[in-house]
């Protein structure tokens, strides 16, 4: 009974990866080795392929180098001290990671781009006529980029971690005779060592898989792995090559993720119980209010000014004379098809499709992550089996999956015209291990003996479910539903291959206007971007609010 039970959990979750996943995945190696058989391995394309590869490793380990440089002081202020308004800034701090890869892009693009404030700042101060700083379409753009979206990555593992380290443990090495160098190498830095570790790994995994920062940031001259499946599957229509990157892409990501699951299973530390208080300290010090304001600067500067910049930006217009004025011109232009093109798609249809998506993608996710979640509730073989299975749409890439997803439903009625659903399907893909994630833990907290007492007292299982079991899982299913929605709501990678141009998607409607030419087109792309970065705020402050509700509780 308890089997047939399992395998009907099983089944639904199974049967989505399966179609949706793993039958676009071995479509693109079959594809891949049709071509080498048939073709060959072409000396050129060996040399593109590896200069690529080359090019995608080097930014990612370049990218992560700078982001702990960043990252691991943060997370040292953040998780040993305490400062007045701590909590809005790790918020702030943290909004950058959630955002779409288009919004980050606007985002530079309004500080440091040719229009950008920046420019315009010293065009107007030195009387030049053309922009001084060229950033953008550089390396450079690409790096502070990468160290915008992930620092807040090392700042929620390294100094969450570092907040629930024993400070005792430090203190009993300097009663020891250790000096402050000694007790943090000996002591603290062995038990860091494993966060730090999977931090580097999930970083370094977000950089090797970057799509729209290289695509919208980059410029022609750099191509990572991702961009480079774009490029050959959309604009040379020479899908064998693609397929051929997107199985090395995939062999890659695929280790990194195995390094990343095995080093966070080795994360746990235990501790003495100790009071909050104790783990933090105030900043009475000189030197540690120097310290303290010198990282809040740079992260302020690096994570929150491109937005600032960039909600500033979509306010304003640039006068003929080079002044700037306040206007409202962009949202409204939003509205307007002044070229009566028959491509045109209104703004908010491009919002309510986003919307939609969004919350189809959080009702699979959660639907198809909960019957996973009471799947694995019992260890047994066939769980520890099937759990990597459902992990794995983690390590693949978002463009990986689209094209997958192309060549395989490529006729209707299962085409990307013909069936609207193709795309939240592609994001719940995305979105099902971070619900996994979030239920399963929460799940495995309730104890059997509550069911068990409520079926002796004449409860049934429905009721069972609805009075004990729900009320417990509900926070974990408003942050997964959260998370979903979010999720959604800015992918661009697999997108970018399923969105239809008469239902395109908010990120694809700012990539529109951001890769046409004028300042109404940029100011539209700004507007949107910013109405955008608003949804995002308002997630993550959810979030905050839900995990408030769980500390009082």
């Amino acid at each position: 009974m308890r089997l047939a039970r399992r395998v009907w959990l099983w089944a639904l979750p199974l049967l989505f990866l399966g179609l949706f996943f793993y039958l676009p995945l071995g479509r693109i190696l079959i594809i891949t080795g049709q071509a080498a058989i048939e073709t060959g391995l072409r000396p050129s394309f060996g040399a593109q392929l590896l200069r690529t590869l080359g090019f995608t490793a080097g930014q990612a380990g370049l990218s992560t180098l700078l982001t702990l440089l960043i990252g691991l002081p943060a997370a040292y202020l953040f998780g040993r001290f305490r400062f007045p308004a701590k909590r809005p800034l790790q918020l702030l701090f943290t909004l950058p990671f959630i955002l779409p890869t288009v919004v980050a892009a606007a985002g530079f693009n309004a500080l440091l781009g040719p229009n950008g404030w920046l420019n315009w700042g010293l065009m107007r101060i030195f009387g030049l006529s053309q922009p001084p700083v060229m950033i953008l379409n550089t390396l450079t753009a690409v790096l502070l980029a990468h160290v915008f979206y992930n620092t807040s990555v090392v700042l929620r593992v390294v100094g969450s971690a570092w907040a629930q380290l024993d400070p005792r443990l430090e203190g009993s090495a300097r009663t020891l005779g250790a000096s402050p160098w000694q007790a943090f190498r000996t002591v603290t830095l062995p038990l860091l060592r494993p966060f730090i570790l999977a931090a580097t790994v999930l970083v370094f995994l977000f950089n090797f898989t970057s799509f729209g920062v290289v695509l919208l940031l980059g410029g022609p001259k750099f191509a990572t792995l991702e961009v480079e499946i774009y490029i050959q599957a959309l604009q040379i229509l020479n899908l064998p090559a693609a397929g051929a990157l997107s199985a090395v892409q995939l062999l890659c990501t695929l280790i990194i993720t195995l390094v990343y699951t095995r080093l966070a299973d080795r994360r746990n530390i235990p501790l003495t119980p100790r009071l909050e208080s104790e783990a933090v300290q105030p900043l009475h010090s000189l030197p540690r209010r120097v310290f303290a304001a010198l990282v809040i600067f740079l992260l302020t500067a690096l994570l929150l000014l491109p937005l600032a910049a960039l909600v500033l930006r979509s306010f304003s217009a640039v006068n003929a004379d080079g002044t700037l004025r306040l206007t409202l011109d962009f949202y409204r232009e939003l509205f307007i098809n002044r070229r009566q093109s028959i491509f045109y798609v209104p703004p908010i249809r491009a919002a309510l499709n986003s919307l939609g998506y969004a919350g189809l993608t959080v009702l699979i996710s959660l639907s198809l992550g909960s019957l996973a979640a009471y799947a694995l509730r019992e260890s047994s073989r066939l769980n520890r089996v099937l759990e990597p299975v459902l992990m794995l749409p983690l390590g693949a890439s978002a463009v990986t999956l689209g094209l997958g997803m192309v060549m395989v439903f490529n006729r209707p009625p299962f085409d990307p015209g013909s069936f609207p659903l193709l795309l939240p399907f592609a994001h719940s893909l995305v979105a099902l291990p971070f619900a996994l994630r979030s239920i399963q833990p929460a799940l495995r907290s309730i104890p059997p003996s509550l069911g068990q007492a409520a079926a002796v007292l004449g409860a049934s299982p429905g009721k069972v479910w609805r009075t004990i079991e729900m009320p417990i899982l509900a926070r974990a299913l408003l942050v997964s539903a959260v998370f979903a929605f979010t999720i959604s709501l800015g992918e661009f990678g697999a997108t970018a291959f399923l969105a239809r141009p008469e239902r395109p998607t908010l990120p694809v409607a700012i990539f529109r206007y951001l890769g046409q030419p004028g300042e109404l087109n940029y100011g539209q792309a700004l507007a949107l971007s910013t109405l955008l970065l608003i949804i995002c705020a308002v997630s993550i402050l959810l979030l905050e609010y839900l995990e408030n509700r769980a500390r009082q509780k």
